[in-house]
C-alpha cells in the first residue's frame, strides 16, 4: 500500500516569511554593526580626577566629543590619587580588553606606565602621551615609538621662577616643593625652577616632593617654615601643591613674607593671585591638553602618518 504526501504550499510560504524578515533584519544588524564599528573609539586615561586640572582637561575632551560625536566614540578615565600607578596600568588594560583603537595617556609615572603601554600597541591599539612625557630610554628598551604632546615644563617653570626670583634677593632662601620624582614633567619643572633661582643668586634652602598631593604639600611646607624661619619662597611644580603650602603659610602667620607660587593655572588659584598669596603660576590650557592629543590620535587612525612630537603653549600668569 502507498500513500501519497501532499505538498502544502501555503505553509512553506507562511514559515518562509518570518525567514526572510529574519535574514534582512540579521543583514541590518550586520550592517549596523559595520558602521559602528567604523567609528573609532578613543580612551582618555588621566591622572588623579580630585587634581581640578585633570578635571579640567577630561571636561575639555568631552566638549570635544560632543561637538564632534559623528567622528569618534570617548571613554574618559582617571585615576584616584597621583600615586596610584597600579589603577592606571589595570584602566589600560581594560581599555584595550574593550577593543578601543586609540589611548591618549597622561601617564602617571614616565617609567612605570612604558611595559603595559608595549601591551597595547602590541594589541594594535595606538598611544598618544600627552602631559608628562614617557622616559626616552625606557622607550628605547622597550623598542616603543610613542608621540608625545605637551608643554615645555622645563621652560615654564623656568620662567615662573623668575618672577619669584624678580621679587627676591641675592642670598634669600628659597625652597621647591616639587611633584613625583619619577615623572618626566616633575623633573622638568624642578630644573627649570633651580635654574631660575640659582641664575638670580637666591639660596636653595631645600627640595622636597609634595607627591602633586595638596596635602602632602601642605605637610612639607609647614615642614620647611618651621626649619627655615627666615624662608622667603616656596616654589612648586603644580596649582594643587600651592594651594597646600598657601595654607600653610597662613597657618605659620607669614602671609605676606613667603612668596608661592605654582603650575598649571587652575581657577582655584585665580583669588589667591588677585591678592597676593600666590605670586605666579603658569596656564598649560589644560582643557584643550587632551583634545590635541584625540586629535592627532584620530588623524592617525584615519591613515596619516604618526608625527613627530607637538609642543603646545604655556602662559605665565601673574593675576
Amino acid at each position: 500500500m502507498h500513500f501519497a504526501i501532499q505538498p502544502r504550499p501555503h505553509l512553506s510560504f507562511r514559515f518562509l516569511l518570518p525567514l526572510a524578515a529574519l535574514m534582512i533584519t540579521g543583514c541590518k544588524s550586520r550592517e549596523s554593526s559595520t558602521n559602528e564599528t567604523q567609528k573609532p573609539r578613543v580612551a582618555l586615561v588621566m591622572k588623579s580626577l580630585a587634581n581640578e586640572f585633570f578635571s579640567t582637561m577630561a571636561e575639555g575632551a568631552k566638549q570635544h566629543h560632543q561637538a564632534n560625536s559623528a567622528n569618534y566614540e570617548l571613554i574618559v578615565n582617571g585615576i584616584k590619587n597621583e600615586t596610584d600607578l597600579a589603577e592606571q596600568v589595570s584602566l589600560v588594560e581594560q581599555m584595550v580588553a574593550q577593543g578601543v583603537q586609540a589611548i591618549v595617556i597622561a601617564p602617571a609615572d614616565s617609567k612605570a606606565l612604558v611595559p603595559v603601554l608595549k601591551r597595547a600597541k602590541d594589541a594594535g591599539v595606538l598611544v598618544i602621551n600627552i602631559d608628562n612625557k614617557l622616559d626616552a630610554d625606557v622607550l628605547k628598551q622597550a623598542g616603543l615609538s610613542v608621540p608625545f604632546v605637551g608643554p615645555d615644563n622645563r621652560d615654564g617653570a623656568k620662567r615662573v621662577g623668575e618672577v619669584v626670583a624678580a621679587k627676591l634677593q641675592a642670598g634669600n632662601k628659597v625652597a621647591i616643593i616639587e611633584g613625583i620624582p619619577t615623572a618626566f614633567n616633575g623633573q622638568q619643572r624642578r630644573a627649570g625652577a633651580e635654574e631660575a633661582l640659582k641664575a638670580a643668586g637666591l639660596n636653595l634652602a631645600g627640595i622636597q616632593s609634595g607627591q602633586w598631593e595638596m596635602d602632602k604639600a601642605n605637610s612639607v611646607a609647614a615642614a620647611l617654615l618651621s626649619e627655615h624661619p627666615d624662608l622667603k619662597a616656596l616654589v612648586c611644580g603644580n596649582d594643587n601643591m600651592a594651594l597646600g603650602a598657601v595654607a600653610a603659610v597662613e597657618a605659620a602667620g607669614r602671609t605676606g613674607q613667603v612668596l608661592v607660587s605654582g603650575f598649571d593655572n587652575i581657577a582655584a588659584v585665580s583669588p589667591l593671585l588677585k591678592d597676593g598669596r600666590m605670586v605666579a603660576t603658569a596656564d598649560q590650557h589644560g582643557d584643550k591638553l587632551a583634545v590635541y592629543g584625540i586629535e592627532m590620535a584620530l588623524r592617525v587612525l584615519a591613515g596619516e602618518e604618526a608625527p613627530a612630537d607637538k609642543t603646545t603653549p604655556v602662559d605665565i600668569i601673574i593675576e
